[in-house]
């Protein structure tokens, strides 16, 4: 993402919290609902410009977020845990079913710089040019016009509330004029917002909004937090190859010990993981002995 730089330093502490009375109480009128939501985003913006935010890290840890809501719009009962093992383990030619494959339109919408040929990279079987459409169907501020997608899609789309929201979520912003999509929409929307009417969608959505950029930039800062943590332990790591995979782990959701080539083998890999857990620099995210997933 490209932000105009923010003047913190490295201490995760020095990024600005969400003011109180952004989530304080309930609103109720079209006018509150769609100030509280601008300064909800203003505020994400601010935190997302410091340095010490792992930006492809959180945009991955919410693609996961993302992902579950939309399995879930589904009927299906997989959850982050089966998600990540559904695509962290997948080999050449493997199926990763339709929970992975919903899991992995998130990942590869969020990884790249935001164009139609990102998301058709994305969601390969929309035609570029309905997504050139979709994406120009909304006009003025950043919601109203992320809404306007929204609807779009879901008009001519009725039961594809992935697609809706992701469109929705890069529309938002690329009116923000953030480089990569960001999961906002999909964090916070309930299903059956999206059957309701435009204006009851448009008020779901100022909510919806205020809500995931309470989340994200929680988010942001817990990682920002965890990162600080990884690089301090850095340099107690010997092990060759060690520079290359820490920066994996400040890049990725999940990290499987396989995945780190940069080690001299399979079993360096799991003593180099597990170095990080005694450090307190990662955590083992599956619970299993075997088939292991490492991440901040």
């Amino acid at each position: 993402m490209n932000y105009a730089r923010a003047s913190f330093n490295d201490d995760p502490g020095t990024l600005p919290r969400m003011p109180a009375w952004v989530t304080s109480g309930r609103t109720e009128t079209p006018e509150d609902v769609a100030f509280l939501s601008g300064a909800a985003l203003a505020h994400l913006h601010v935190v997302l410009a410091g340095e010490e935010v792992p930006q492809a890290l959180l945009r991955e840890r919410l693609a996961l977020r993302a992902a579950e809501v939309c399995v879930t719009f589904a009927g299906r009962p997989e959850r982050a845990g089966e998600l990540r093992d559904a695509v962290q383990f997948l080999q050449p030619g493997d199926n990763p079913g339709p929970a992975g494959e919903i899991y992995l339109f998130w990942r590869r919408a969020v990884e790249r710089p935001m164009s139609v040929k990102a998301l058709h990279r994305a969601i390969p079987t929309l035609n570029p040019e309905q997504i050139a459409i979709w994406l120009d169907a909304g006009q003025g501020a950043p919601i109203p016009r992320a809404v306007a997608v929204l609807t779009a899609v879901l008009d001519e789309r009725p039961r594809d509330d992935t697609t809706a929201l992701l469109l929705a979520d890069a529309v938002l912003a690329q009116s923000l004029g953030w480089s990569h999509a960001m999961p906002i929409f999909a964090l916070a929307l309930k299903r059956r917002d999206l059957r309701k009417s435009r204006e009851e969608v448009r008020f779901a959505c100022h909510r919806a909004v205020t809500a995931a950029a309470v989340e994200a930039a929680r988010e942001a800062v817990e990682l920002a937090r965890r990162v600080a943590r990884l690089r301090a332990v850095a340099p107690k790591l010997r092990a060759k190859g060690s520079v290359e995979a820490v920066a994996l782990f400040l890049a990725r959701d999940a990290v499987a010990p396989t995945s780190l080539s940069s080690l001299r083998s399979d079993r360096a890999a799991r003593r180099f993981c597990d170095r990080l857990v005694e450090l307190g620099a990662v955590r083992e995210l599956t619970g299993r002995d075997t088939f292991r997933l490492y991440g901040l």
